[in-house]
């Protein structure tokens, strides 16, 4: 009995170590076909990598392409840089055509108190009533000019000649003028700020020679 036992063991022993051995085998087996597979997976990259290299043909029309793709992007600012120069110059024209229309404005009202008295004249008796009333429409007109725009006028007799702000028509010597200084002003000089719009026209008086 107790010799049977023995023989089941040894049996069991010898199926278990047989099992394991097989194992091993099947391991080994196993090895070379993965690494077989990896060096496989790196044979198809090279493959897709040479398949991406682009022919000749295939470069020169993607040159081609770019090349367009730059020429109409030029042409493109080209286009928008012309128009802002029109833009421009249309802007500009514009600030030129109605440069004036706020100093026109202001004169409309100076326009109907003239058309007035020129109205109230047909029926007046008095022309000093008609004088005053050209006054006062003067007085008004130079203070809106002069406050709101800056034109100062200039030149009155005696004043000292400067042929840069007058216009001499003519000279005529005087024994007790010690410079030359305006005799006679025919017509007022202007200034907008500081920068002369039109001369004084004056008759000039200078020393006797």
């Amino acid at each position: 009995m107790a010799e049977e036992n023995l023989n089941e063991k040894d049996e069991e022993k010898t199926q278990n170590e047989q099992a394991a051995e097989n194992t091993a085998d099947t391991s080994t087996e196993a090895g070379p076909s993965t690494s077989s597979g990896t060096t496989d997976g790196a044979g198809t990259a090279d493959d897709a990598g040479a398949q991406k290299e682009l022919t000749p043909e295939e470069k020169i029309a993607a040159l081609e392409k770019e090349v367009a793709d730059l020429k109409n992007q030029a042409l493109y600012k080209a286009a928008e840089n012309d128009n802002w120069r029109k833009r421009m110059m249309q802007q500009k024209d514009e600030a030129v055509a109605y440069a004036n229309a706020s100093l026109l404005g202001d004169l409309l009202d100076s326009l109907d108190n003239f058309d007035r008295t020129l109205d109230a004249a047909k029926d007046a008796k008095d022309a000093k009533s008609i004088a005053d009333g050209i006054k006062m429409i003067n007085k008004s007109l130079v203070k809106l000019l002069e406050d709101k725009y800056g034109l100062v006028s200039y030149g009155k007799e005696g004043d000292e000649f400067n042929p840069e702000e007058h216009e001499a028509i003519g000279r005529v010597e005087d024994e007790k003028a010690k410079k030359e200084t305006l005799a006679q002003v025919y017509l007022k000089g202007y200034k907008l700020k500081d920068k002369v719009i039109r001369h004084a026209k004056v008759m000039v008086k200078v020393p006797k020679a």
